[in-house]
């Protein structure tokens, strides 16, 4: 607050205060010396409540900002101010959440409503720490993990500082000691268990007890609770601890927490023992200085390290301060601002571009209102949904509603910058290839392109690397022979193939082409566990996908177009979906659009068999679970993808994205695969009673008027990227023949990208 302040002005609205003393609603304020930070803090008469208490709330909100002149940002800490101040017109608004507030005891129930109504109107969203933004990351396109920073120079007097105060002066060595607010995040049987094993050390409890009865909190004679006291007092009771605890309970109320108190403890040179909330141990625990413990007897045992080790000012006390070189508010300031600066310049330059347009609504990647009449509903903001939304807007002048029930446009290519700043693929990677020059000339108007061929290696036999597909090189690794041509290849492969009287299933396929022994050491395994079920079960089309080849050549793909957005797929579709007359709204079912909204037609792209409520029974899927880590290291592995096709590794393959991207970074992000039969529909499982299923729901969907059905999902189909797009663009084509309307392909692009 005291850096937002330069040159701003600042106020923090409190919580309102009533009792029997307050007879007419008022603002009290005070402000900070330092700062200039203007607290308020409304008083509102008992009795209040409801409508009336927002109404009043919302008086006094506007009486007071009736005094300022300027420009207003709202930064919100709770979504429980949001019901008096929605109202106000601002040019960004921020949402700073620092906890996953609903897992607190007694919140209210309309706290979640109201979350995800200011998760809608936010421009920027912040969160306490990684594992808040991981939980909270789907939930918004333009959000920020901001772990807690800290003072150190307010906190680092400790070290030095000898005059303890009255309440703690007295109390025996050694002494433990923790501060903050003691409510249902505090385990408090391990704090009686940590008195009862060392009856000899003071265990002091600084802080006030909320929501639960000071009659519960356990008692010992070494147990000492001093209450609640000022910021600028902490140190001085730190200065009189060996060691620092956060003895927090593991459950729901904790599970998102990134406690502020660590690097406070560690500036004040204490060791720290914490239980293992998942922001400590990921951020401190490689620290000597924090040790972590599970149960009350590792939690003792580790007091008794941290103990030993805070008589020793050594090499563990200059690694705390490496560690918290990094951590200064004066940096997260920084960091804030710039995000929050280019938030208000999105807004500045779409109300830019609305004006632009003389009244005709421009797109904002943001819930917008759905009170006035659409040509065309949309459903899903993947490859099939933009396009058609692009193409139906711009070329046809139609008025569209885009939604999608995620917080992002892109659907499964949807890529972004995790907290390391890499560029990744949250739902695994996705390579762009093609030959057609109608789909790579389309695209092409909303990208650049980096030209990149993608190689993939197996991981067989113990660990060896060989290329895949299956290609000369392959072979020759593999059984160290010498096959020098394509004949001598072909002659190799001939010698291991097997007859198959007829090739019905993948299993038939593979072992006709290349023998048993290839077949088991590259498919069956990988097979099983992306299908759930032996090859042999499957449809021939499966793993007639994946080519033989008998030259050297090691690209995954062979199609004349292969490359990546430069910038990536969000930018692309942002640039795609960048049109007057098209609304997007993000976060939102189809139910419930289709309950509201007031359109002529729909183009639906999810599951053909959930829009017809699964009238016929459920369409089988393979479903995906991704695992991505950010590792501390330049590379991970020499290829963007290897897989592991031997059944007993759980995982399929590992994609690392920069060597996908181009991107340079000193860390590097990859991501585990791992095929599971439930969550989200990604794979048609194809087998012939499957088909047959899907040709009941066709016939459907082919008798249902004024619904188009594009996309993988919708015609149970499993398609690459580029045929989704070929898809969309010929059902474009079909709407406007039947329209009447003269439409101009991208030939243009199309030529562009060929000369390139």
């Amino acid at each position: 607050m005291t850096r937002l302040a330069k040159g701003r002005r600042v106020v923090f609205w409190e919580e309102p205060v009533g009792g029997p003393e307050v007879t007419a609603p008022r603002l009290d304020s005070r402000t900070c010396p330092e700062s200039g930070v203007i607290v308020v803090t409304p008083a509102l008469p008992d009795g209040l409540d409801g409508e009336a208490r927002e109404a009043t709330l919302r008086g006094l909100l506007d009486e007071m900002l009736s005094a300022y002149e300027g420009d207003l940002l709202r930064w919100y800490y709770t979504p429980m101010m949001l019901p008096f101040s929605r109202h106000l017109n601002a040019v960004c608004t921020i949402y700073d959440c620092m906890d996953e507030l609903a897992n607190f005891k007694f919140a209210p129930p309309e706290l979640t409503i109201l979350e995800r109504e200011l998760m809608s109107l936010a421009d920027v969203v912040f969160t306490g720490g990684y594992s808040l933004w991981e939980a909270k990351r789907d939930r918004h396109p333009n959000i920020h993990p901001f772990p807690s920073s800290v003072d150190r120079a307010h906190f680092a007097k400790a070290r030095t500082l000898r005059d303890e105060p009255a309440d703690q002066a007295a109390l025996p060595w050694p002494r433990l000691g923790f501060y903050g607010v003691v409510d249902e995040r505090m385990d408090l049987s391990l704090i009686a268990a940590l008195a009862d094993a060392r009856p000899d050390w003071s265990v002091v409890i600084v802080g006030p007890v909320v929501k639960i009865d000071p009659a519960d909190l356990p008692r010992r004679p070494n147990l000492h609770y001093l209450g609640g006291k000022t910021y600028d007092e902490l140190p001085r009771y730190l200065a009189g601890w060996d060691v620092a605890l956060m003895p927090f309970a593991i459950n729901e109320s904790t599970r998102f927490i990134s406690p502020t108190k660590t690097p406070e403890y560690l500036a004040a040179g204490r060791p720290v023992v914490s239980t293992p909330i998942v922001d400590v141990v990921r951020h401190y625990g490689e620290l000597e200085a924090v040790k972590i413990a599970s149960t009350p007897e590792e939690f003792v045992a580790a007091c008794d390290q941290a103990l030993a080790l805070s008589r020793v000012r050594g090499d563990w006390l200059k690694q705390v301060d490496v560690a918290l070189g990094v951590l200064s508010w004066d940096e997260t300031f920084t960091r804030m601002n710039l995000e929050i600066s280019r938030a208000v310049a999105r807004r500045a330059q779409d109300a830019t571009e609305v004006l632009a347009q003389s009244g005709v609504a421009a797109p904002a990647i943001r819930p917008a209102g759905r009170n006035k009449p659409f040509d065309y509903m949309i459903v899903g903001a993947g490859f099939a949904g933009s396009v058609l939304a692009e193409r139906l807007t711009t070329q046809l002048g139609k008025r569209v509603l885009l939604i999608d029930k995620r917080p992002h446009i892109g659907g499964n290519a949807y890529d972004e910058k995790d907290a390391a700043g890499v560029l990744m693929h949250r739902y695994g990677p996705h390579i762009f290839h093609t030959n057609s020059d109608e789909v790579s000339g389309y695209l092409s108007q909303f990208t650049k392109w980096r030209p990149y061929e993608h190689r993939v290696l197996a991981s067989v036999k113990g660990g060896l690397l060989v290329p895949m597909p299956i290609n000369r090189t392959t072979l020759n690794t593999l059984y160290g022979v010498d096959l020098r041509t394509d004949d001598d290849a072909e002659a190799f492969l001939a010698s291991r193939a097997e007859p198959v009287e007829k090739i019905r299933t993948s299993e038939d396929v593979v072992i006709s082409k290349v023998g048993r022994e290839l077949y088991e050491t590259f498919f069956r395994g990988y097979t099983r566990k992306q299908w759930g079920m032996d090859p042999s079960e499957l449809d021939k089309s499966v793993t007639a996908r994946v080519p033989t080849r008998t030259n050297d050549d090691d690209r995954y793909f062979t199609d004349k177009f292969q490359a990546m957005p430069a910038e990536g797929y969000t930018r692309m579709f942002e640039s795609m979906l960048d049109q007057p007359g098209l609304t997007i709204e993000l976060g939102v079912e189809y139910e419930d659009a289709r309950e509201e909204a007031v359109y002529d037609r729909l183009i639906f792209t999810g599951p053909v068999d959930e829009y017809f409520d699964h009238r016929y029974g459920k369409l089988p899927y393979r479903s995906l679970a991704f695992r991505h880590e950010t590792l501390d290291q330049e590379w991970f592995q020499p290829v963007g993808t290897v897989n592991y096709p031997e059944e007993a590794t759980p995982y399929t393959r590992i994609s690392e994205y920069k060597h996908l991207t181009g991107q340079s970074a000193r860390r590097t992000t990859i991501t585990y695969e791992y095929p599971r039969a439930d969550g989200d529909p990604y794979y048609p499982v194809p087998r012939p009673e499957n088909q047959a299923l899907y040709k009941r729901y066709e016939a459907l969907a082919l008798e249902t008027a004024n619904v188009h059905f594009v996309g993988r999902l919708a015609t149970y189909r499993y398609y690459n990227m580029d045929q989704v797009v070929g898809q969309a663009l010929a059902t474009f084509r079909r709407i406007a023949e039947r329209e009447g309307r003269t439409i101009v392909a991208a030939q243009a692009a199309a030529r562009a990208i060929a000369a390139n």
